[in-house]
C-alpha cells in the first residue's frame, strides 16, 4: 500500500475538512482524498448558513447549539477568513395562525436552550425595513450566522496541511480495504492507502462509499436552486425566511418544493431561495423552480423587482430519510465512520459533527451523545 494514515478521510468539502482539521488538531496522522477539486460538491453551493432557527426541538437542534458554541470558541480565532457573520434571522409570517403556530415553535426552542426574541408586527420593519408591509409577526434568532462556505473548507483544509495532513485531490475512491471484517484503508486509482480508520465525509455520494464496505447507508441528493442579484446598497440586513420553511426541510417529498428564504452578503448580492426536489443529480436547469424562487421574494420583498439576478446555481443537498445526519463509527463495518447526510445544514453543522467525531476517536469524553446519529439505525442489510 501507498504509505498509511491514522485517519483517512473521504471528501474535501467543508464536513470533510473540517474532520482533518480537528483530527490533526489531535495529533493524528490524516490523509484527505477528493475525487475532484476541493470543494467541488455541496460546499460550493449553498448559502453557508449556521441556523438554529430552522430545527425543531431534538438531535438536529442539540448539533446547531453544540456547533454554534464551537463555531464562537475553537474557530473564533480563524472567523475573518471565512467571512463569519452574526447576521442573525428573521422568520416571518404574514397570517394569525402562521405567527402563532412560529411563536409555538420559539417556545419550544426557547426550552432547549435557542435565543429567540418575538417580534410583533409593528416592531418588524426596525429589522427590515423594505419588507412587505402587513406582516403578521416574526421571530428573531440572534445566534444565526454565515459563513462563505468555499473559504471555509479551503482554511480548513489549509491549516489542517500546516498540521501534518496531506491532502490529495483528483482521487477517487473505488473500494474499501478490509482485514476480516475490519476495514483497514481505502482503494483508489492511484493506489491502495492503508489507514487506521476511514472516515466517510463523501456528502451526497456517502451512500456509494457505504456501499463498498457492503453497509447501507441511505443518503440521497435532493436538489436545489439559489438566485443571485447584482450588487446592492444594504437592503437585507439579516437572513429573512418564511415560517414555510421550517417545514420544507422536514419533508420527504420528492416533487418541487419552495419557500422564501433571502439574505445580503458583504459583497452586496442578495442570495434567494429556496427549492428543495429529488431528481437523482439531474442538473439540468428548471425554470419552474426559478420562477417560484423568484415570486417567493418578491412577496417579501417588493423592491427586488426591478433588481437583476446575475446568475443562478444549483446543489444537491445529502438527503437523510429521516432527517438526521449519520455521525459515528459503524459496528457493521469496523473502521469506518461516517460524517454525512446533513442535508441543508452541512456548514452550520460541521464543525460540531468534526469536534465530536474525533472526540469518540481518540477516546475523549465526548461532549454531546451521537446516539442519535448512529449509522446502524439503519437496516442491516447488506448494500447491493
Amino acid at each position: 500500500m501507498n504509505g498509511a494514515a491514522d485517519v483517512v478521510v473521504i471528501g474535501a468539502g467543508a464536513v470533510g475538512a473540517a474532520v482533518a482539521w480537528y483530527a490533526t488538531r489531535a495529533g493524528l496522522s490524516v490523509e484527505v482524498l477528493e475525487r475532484g477539486s476541493i470543494v467541488s460538491g455541496t460546499s460550493s453551493a449553498c448559502e453557508g448558513n449556521l441556523l438554529v432557527s430552522d430545527k425543531e426541538a431534538g438531535p438536529e437542534l442539540d448539533l446547531a447549539l453544540y456547533s454554534h458554541h464551537v463555531w464562537n470558541t475553537d474557530l473564533a480565532e480563524y472567523a475573518h477568513l471565512w467571512e463569519f457573520e452574526a447576521k442573525g434571522g428573521l422568520v416571518v409570517s404574514s397570517s394569525a395562525a402562521g405567527a402563532a403556530g412560529l411563536a409555538q415553535l420559539a417556545n419550544r426552542q426557547r426550552r432547549a436552550g435557542v435565543m429567540v426574541q418575538d417580534v410583533a408586527a409593528d416592531e418588524i420593519h426596525d429589522y427590515e425595513p423594505h419588507l412587505v408591509e402587513g406582516m403578521a409577526g416574526a421571530a428573531f434568532y440572534p445566534q444565526d450566522c454565515q459563513v462563505q462556505p468555499m473559504l471555509l473548507a479551503a482554511h480548513l483544509l489549509r491549516l489542517a496541511r500546516e498540521g501534518g495532513a496531506r491532502v490529495r485531490t483528483q482521487t477517487e475512491v473505488t473500494g474499501i480495504i478490509r482485514a476480516g471484517e475490519r476495514v483497514v484503508g481505502v482503494q483508489t486509482e492511484r493506489g491502495d492507502i492503508a489507514a487506521g480508520l476511514v472516515v466517510n465525509a463523501a456528502g451526497t455520494w456517502a451512500g456509494e462509499i457505504a456501499a463498498m464496505a457492503q453497509v447501507r447507508v441511505p443518503v440521497l441528493p435532493r436538489r436545489g436552486f439559489i438566485l443571485v442579484t447584482e450588487p446592492l446598497p444594504p437592503t437585507v440586513f439579516h437572513k429573512v425566511y418564511s415560517g414555510e420553511y421550517v417545514a420544507s426541510t422536514q419533508s420527504s417529498d420528492e416533487g418541487l418544493q419552495t419557500s422564501t428564504v433571502v439574505e445580503g452578503t458583504k459583497s452586496g448580492t442578495i442570495l434567494i431561495g429556496s427549492s428543495r426536489e429529488r431528481v437523482g443529480f439531474d442538473r439540468a436547469p428548471s425554470l419552474p423552480a426559478l420562477r417560484e424562487i423568484a415570486g417567493n421574494a418578491l412577496a417579501l420583498f417588493p423592491g427586488l423587482a426591478e433588481v437583476a439576478v446575475m446568475r443562478s446555481y444549483l446543489g444537491f443537498r445529502p438527503y437523510c430519510p429521516d432527517h438526521l445526519p449519520v455521525i459515528g463509527p459503524d459496528p457493521r463495518a469496523p473502521g469506518l465512520w461516517h460524517a454525512a447526510g446533513h442535508e441543508g445544514a452541512g456548514i452550520g453543522l460541521s464543525v460540531g459533527t468534526a469536534a465530536l467525531l474525533v472526540q469518540s476517536i481518540v477516546g475523549s469524553s465526548v461532549e454531546m451523545p451521537l446516539a442519535p446519529f448512529a449509522p446502524e439505525r439503519f437496516s442491516w442489510k447488506t448494500a447491493s
